[in-house]
């Protein structure tokens, strides 16, 4: 008998399904066979961020959470506006052969 091989799931991806999980209200459970996940996988992942209720529920993440990712998107940003900046202002081939 084959020994099935375990998937792995980057970091973003686990993040974007906790976070499908919270917005939308709906159980780990709903949202695992909506992805083609094991339940009991998407629940750790709820668990494991800190964000179930006792009921077994998730919760909004907590400000510092949204703190965390607003500084994290601020990053991002800033070097995005530099890399376009870099490509808009770069010299250009193409204009230094139509003089």
């Amino acid at each position: 008998m084959a020994k099935r091989q375990r998937r792995s799931y980057s970091d973003e991806y686990k993040r974007q399904a906790v976070d499908l999980v919270l917005s939308s209200g709906r159980s780990a459970k709903s949202v695992s066979k909506e992805l083609g996940l094991d339940g009991s996988v998407l629940s750790r992942w709820v668990a494991e961020r800190g964000t179930v209720r006792a009921d077994g529920g998730a919760v909004a993440p907590t400000s510092q959470d949204q703190a965390d990712v607003i500084a994290r998107l601020q990053r991002e940003n800033e070097r995005l506006r530099m890399e376009r900046d870099i490509l808009k202002n770069g010299p250009a081939p193409w204009r230094a052969c139509a003089a």
